[in-house]
């Protein structure tokens, strides 16, 4: 990589670490693994920014840590999600509802949890999604509506928060 190269790729990760960081936090429920996973994501995106810097290393990133997310859930077949502060440092207008989102996670299996952050917490299209997870939109749609649904189901008092959304 050219100094150029470098020095575009550390303004591309320092922009984008804190965000990597939140979604990772979502996925895994652990603050130790979810910098873990953010770091291994910078790092294979950094050995190809030749060619992702042209594209789209953001949707590059997220697929790495999804698929090393449930790599190591699957080798491991237990989660942990505690009530932590995913923005550490931000004002929470409603904390309790923050904590029942993330008691409500729990309920879901990693893909789950990997549609319902990256539609809802990383603004993601379904296509996106689908591109990011590997699989078809189909598959994003219902397991939306099957996700939703568990964490009404977890989470009652959400309810409201928790609708699908017309497509």
């Amino acid at each position: 990589m050219t100094r150029a190269g470098r020095e575009e790729f550390t303004r591309w990760a320092r922009a984008r670490q804190g965000h990597l960081l939140r979604a990772s936090l979502l996925l895994t429920g652990d603050r130790q693994r979810a910098e873990d996973l953010v770091q291994e994501a910078l790092t294979k995106v950094a050995m190809r920014w030749d060619r992702l810097r042209t594209t789209n290393p953001d949707a590059y990133a997220r697929a790495v840590m999804y698929h090393d997310s449930v790599s190591w859930w699957r080798k491991r077949r237990h989660e942990v999600l505690g009530a932590y502060d995913v923005e550490a440092g931000a004002a929470a207008p409603e904390p309790e509802r923050r904590i029942l989102l993330l008691e409500a996670l729990r309920a879901l299996t990693p893909r789950q949890r990997a549609v319902i952050v990256l539609r809802y917490f990383e603004d993601l299209t379904e296509r996106q999604v689908a591109e990011v997870l590997g699989v078809s939109v189909g598959t994003v749609k219902s397991q939306t509506h099957l996700s939703l649904r568990r964490l009404r189901e977890a989470a009652p008092e959400l309810a409201e928060f928790l609708r699908e959304e017309s497509s």
